[in-house]
């Protein structure tokens, strides 16, 4: 007798819990839904990128392209020193340089010829533009770097 008491307990608790079961389930779906309600209805920010590229403006902060800024003569404030070189985790700079004797102070000093960056291999750590010691390289708010060859991708910055 007692075992049928317990048999029919066990039953009456199994049946409690599937009910308390499929509430509950129901109560999440319900909840995931007006999650779902209240995202749809609010206002997107989301922008048109193609049709807005003339009013489009990037952060100040972005890292886009590494630039070397020029002054009005053309000359920019490299020195040839190599630290951005050195520091670049990926190898995607390559300076090529010689050294020229100063006719004023007769000082031997480096002078840049080329300086290459391998814009596809750059991982924007800003290493280079932090460690170099005149801020002769900076990076710029340029975004669009699409293209079908990698050769594209190599860029001559102080030309």
């Amino acid at each position: 007798m007692n075992e049928e008491i317990r048999l029919a307990e066990s039953a009456s608790k199994r049946k409690e819990s599937y009910v308390v079961v499929i509430v509950r389930g129901i109560c999440s779906l319900v909840r995931g839904l007006k999650v779902t309600l209240v995202e749809f209805f609010t206002r997107k920010t989301t922008e048109c990128y193609p049709e807005n590229r003339a009013t489009l403006r990037m952060f100040d902060r972005f890292r886009g392209t590494l630039a070397m800024p020029c002054d009005e003569a053309g000359n920019n404030r490299c020195i040839a020193c190599g630290l951005c070189v050195n520091t670049c985790p990926n190898a995607t700079l390559r300076i090529e340089s010689e050294t020229v004797t100063d006719p004023e102070t007769g000082k031997k000093k480096k002078r840049l010829l080329t300086y290459e960056y391998n814009l596809g291999s750059c991982m924007f750590c800003q290493l280079c533009v932090n460690v170099c010691p005149t801020q002769a390289i900076r990076f710029d708010t340029a975004f669009e770097h699409a293209v079908f060859t990698r050769d594209k991708l190599v860029k001559i910055l102080n030309k």
